[in-house]
């Protein structure tokens, strides 16, 4: 997956498709996984703290977690016998400001509208 880049696009640039994080947004929009990401942006968990806040199984757990840490929302810290897990923010950051910059864009567009710039059928 290509990393994501933290700065808005301009308001009037035309955002390619594949540039939005479409598999980091469908990652996120899973239940569990936006649980796990809750839960993480409180605080470092391992495994077995997951396991017991969700009640679904370690092996879900640590499959779900694969994906985050693949798409690189999770960063995981070994210790000891035990892996921590700890949200990125800077990934979230990026996510964030790719949607306020189509947030801009609809705004602007929705501006527009209503001074009748519509593209003709």
């Amino acid at each position: 997956m290509p990393a994501l880049d933290p700065t808005p696009p301009p308001a009037d640039a035309v955002v390619p498709v594949d540039a939005l994080p479409t598999d980091t947004l469908r990652l996120l929009a899973d239940p569990l996984r936006a649980t796990l990401v809750g839960l993480l942006a409180r605080e470092t968990l391992c495994t077995c703290h997951l396991v017991d806040e969700t009640g679904a199984s370690q092996t879900n757990i640590s499959n779900h977690l694969r994906l985050l840490r693949g798409a690189g929302l999770v960063a995981a810290e070994p210790h000891g016998r035990y892996t921590y897990y700890r949200l990125r923010p800077e990934a979230l950051r990026a996510i964030a400001a790719t949607l306020t910059g189509l947030a801009e864009r609809a705004e602007a567009a929705g501006s527009a509208e209503s001074t009748g710039n519509r593209r003709p059928c």
